[in-house]
């Protein structure tokens, strides 16, 4: 106290006195609320992994939709045109074959499909595909796209977790590692009805970044789309919440215990999120799940109505649903269906008329809702098709060069990027590797690839590995 006063001369008045005083008291709440904002902008992660964080600079896109065409669409049957195969058709390919698949290829074979230009863009989709063509100004078109492997299980992986050869954490799990998600009473990372081969639930594991990353599955590729639905959100013995609540806090405090005297521990952390997060679930997810106040044009334009495209069309409407929700990285798949070394222009069709309208409604919902700005669509499959034959009416796989294309979320519309040669085997321009496409939907996120990182094992680790170049051509 003595200090305290000696801070004042004799000649200090009690007005002066009070005001001193009321001034540091107001300092002191000044930096509370400095300190409220750190804590805000830095929030722990252990206590709640999945809370929003701040990317490292503005972003164009806030979540990502990925449209997974598993098996391998063929480019020069979708939207790669090549005038050359037509007029070579059944020649030898002029230049060696790499190594693929199978290896029993024959002479080039043209596209059984005719090919038509669409929109202010002009571009080229070929006549599968009458109803995605319509939004052609709203889609950038890969042409360039190529991997490193032949195999679908390696080229899925290296599609969805940046490696071909290990387990990695795949591309939903690092933006939500680096973003955290916007609705806390949901998983970060959905997957709807995901393929059960060639890598199964490695396409979207959280490997070594903490378990919360992980994609959430409704269903796999085996259960009708409208059954798939978020696992274990029922209350089976119709306990009342603040009873549960009771319960789980119980749980909890028993856990947190068992932590603190055990020290780190991955997962047993997990666990402790992932039941806080499945008891919010309960009042969240089931209302999402529910489209019965959906307006009946709404299902039709989905395609629900159809038995053909109605599972497809379940998938891109709670695609839409889960993405309005806040949901950072919603995956839907179109399994196995695409690997055509056979009977290819009946399974392309028939493929491409389940897919088709669902997906084209979907980029009509995103945009008449606002949502397409600040949502990035990605469309393809693991890897595209020869142009050569296999059989009289197949094509074997092709890592090569091969087309994606994206749309919404920061990106030109209505553009083509990349290029392969006239047959369409090899990318020849403005090449695009999977690694460049990971980068570059990581810097449409505001997140830097560079930084992206997770150490483990005593090495940083990101989703690019060593590699990925950002293509700034195609960026908004």
């Amino acid at each position: 106290m003595n200090n305290f006063c000696n801070n004042f001369s004799p000649a200090t008045n009690r007005r002066d006195l009070l005001k001193s005083v009321a001034g540091g008291f107001g300092y002191l709440a000044l930096a509370d609320l400095l300190s409220q904002e750190s804590r805000a902008a830095k929030p722990n992660r252990k206590a709640n992994p999945l809370a929003p964080r701040e990317p490292h600079f503005e972003p164009k896109a806030k979540r990502v939709i990925f449209l997974f065409m598993h098996g391998g669409p063929s480019q020069v049957d979708t939207f790669d045109y090549k005038p050359q195969l037509i007029k070579d058709h059944g020649k030898p390919l002029p230049f060696d074959k790499p190594r693929v698949f199978s290896g029993s290829t024959g002479n080039l074979l043209k596209s059984p499909f005719k090919f038509n230009q669409h929109g202010e863009s002009g571009a080229w989709v070929s006549e599968i595909f009458p109803q995605i063509a319509k939004h052609v100004d709203d889609m950038c078109i890969i042409n360039g796209i190529h991997g490193s492997n032949s195999r679908h299980g390696g080229a899925a992986m290296e599609l969805h977790n940046g490696s071909d050869t290990f387990v990695r954490p795949s591309m939903g799990s690092w933006i939500n590692y680096g973003l955290g998600t916007e609705n806390q009473d949901l998983p970060g990372y959905i997957t709807v009805c995901p393929t059960l081969t060639h890598g199964g639930g490695n396409l979207f594991t959280s490997a070594f970044l903490p378990a919360a990353y992980a994609g959430t599955p409704l269903g796999n590729a085996a259960t009708a789309s409208d059954k798939a639905q978020i696992p274990f959100i029922h209350n089976a013995q119709k306990t009342p919440l603040k009873r549960q609540r009771r319960e789980l806090d119980f749980l909890q405090d028993l856990n947190r215990s068992r932590l603190d005297g055990t020290g780190p521990d991955a997962g047993l952390e997990g666990r402790i999120n992932s039941f806080e997060l499945a008891f919010r679930m309960q009042q969240a997810a089931p209302a999402i799940q529910d489209v019965a106040g959906e307006p009946k044009s709404m299902l039709e334009m989905y395609g629900i109505d159809n038995p053909k495209t109605r599972d497809f069309g379940w998938q891109c409407l709670m695609a839409r649903r889960f993405a309005e929700s806040g949901v950072r990285f919603v995956q839907v798949s179109h399994s196995y269906k695409w690997d055509q070394h056979a009977n290819l222009k009946s399974s392309h069709t028939n493929n491409a008329a389940e897919v088709d309208q669902p997906i084209a409604a979907l980029l009509t919902d995103l945009k008449s809702r606002g949502l397409l700005d600040d949502t990035l669509v990605l469309w393809g499959g693991e890897f595209g098709r020869t142009p050569v034959a296999q059989g009289n009416d197949g094509r074997d796989h092709n890592p090569q060069g091969y087309t994606m294309w994206l749309a919404g979320g920061g990106v030109k519309g209505g553009i083509r990027y990349g290029e392969t040669d006239e047959y369409g085997y090899f990318a020849v321009k403005d090449k695009v590797h999977l690694h460049d496409l990971h980068a570059t939907m990581l810097h449409l996120l505001g997140l830097n690839h560079l930084k992206l990182t997770y150490r483990y094992g005593g090495r940083d680790y990101r989703l690019t590995d060593i590699a990925g170049e950002i293509v700034h051509d195609i960026i908004a």
